[in-house]
């Protein structure tokens, strides 16, 4: 008996002091058991944190660097000289920086407002049951699996004033535009880049407000329903708001991609004709391979990734707002 383990037992300690010691050990135990599982974790994260660092962090910091030093491969004498924020003041004196800002915010919101309408509709009918529905949601979807490049090399070619299928569908139904060339236009360019970049990332705004619109309950559509609401009252006052976190997370992902949208404008236009669709990505593209200079491209590259945090934190602050509401 003596040889127990057992505090209730042990003389001169009274019972309820037994009992109270008891949770104690079984929470270190706990805590023990949970530092354990969190080195655990840490370890298996590990790898993956490193080489992510390797492949992010290094350009990261190499760009900032650059973009405060003279680093320009086509002049040697002054290569790696402190610039201070000389390169950054070039952003708003070289007449180049602005105009493609400002091209890059237009097609921004053109590009998410399009795509928006135009997944939220394409959600809704398929969030309905009909005959042959998967087969529709896998053909709607396919062109999101489509690689960008192949996709702007595809649109490339159907605008094509001599062999693409549009202009031919134009002259075909007697419509206007029939003998566009479409390319060398500054807007009718940003026109095909618009529909190229919309027929393959539309999907993707369709594919994340279906699974918003799937996870709505029914019962709350058949009250509505009994209550007489039309279908636009039951679409602004229940399907709205419930969809808002998916809306929110799609257009998160959606306005990061198109401030950032690079191949299809290089593809299809290469920022022509002129500089008439040269965006921030193609801009600095040109400033680092095309001029080698890099600490201009460094200073092009810092802006965007502010500019970028900016955008991704106010979508933050709204989607938190909302779920907060």
């Amino acid at each position: 008996m003596a040889a127990r383990d057992d505090l209730s037992v042990r003389p001169g300690l009274p019972a309820r002091a037994a009992r109270g010691r008891r949770p104690w050990r079984a929470q270190g135990r706990q805590h023990s058991l949970t530092s354990q599982d969190r080195r655990l974790g840490y370890a298996l994260v590990a790898p993956v944190v490193i080489v992510l660092l390797a492949i992010t962090a290094y350009p990261l910091f190499y760009n900032v660097w650059n973009s405060f030093h003279y680093a320009d491969f086509l002049d040697v004498a002054t290569y790696s000289a402190f610039a201070g924020l000389r390169n950054y003041a070039d952003l708003f004196s070289a007449h180049q920086f602005v105009p493609a800002l400002v091209r890059t915010l237009g097609f921004t919101v053109v590009s998410v407002a399009v795509e928006t309408a135009i997944g939220l509709g394409i959600a809704l009918a398929l969030n309905r049951p009909f005959r042959g529905r998967g087969i529709v949601r896998a053909a709607v979807f396919i062109p999101w699996a489509v690689p960008t490049v192949v996709s702007a090399e595809l649109w490339k070619t159907m605008f094509d004033p001599q062999s693409g299928f549009v202009n031919y569908i134009l002259a075909h139904l007697h419509l206007p535009l029939a003998t566009t060339t479409w390319l060398d236009g500054t807007w009718t360019a940003w026109t095909a880049i618009l529909v190229a970049d919309a027929w393959r990332n539309t999907p993707f705004m369709a594919i994340v407000l279906l699974a918003g619109l799937q996870v709505i309950p029914r019962d709350i559509y058949e009250a509505a329903k009994i209550d007489g609401a039309s279908a636009w009252q039951t679409f602004r006052r229940l399907t709205l708001p419930l969809l808002m976190p998916a809306l929110l997370v799609a257009l998160i992902f959606r306005t990061l991609s198109s401030f950032l949208i690079f191949d299809v404008v290089y593809i299809m236009t290469g920022g022509g004709p002129g500089t008439s669709t040269t965006v921030l990505s193609v801009l600095n593209y040109q400033a680092f391979l095309d001029d080698f200079n890099y600490g201009y491209g460094g200073a092009i590259a810092v802006a965007m990734v502010i500019m970028a945090l900016i955008i991704a934190g106010a979508y933050q602050r709204i989607l938190r707002t909302n779920q907060q509401t």
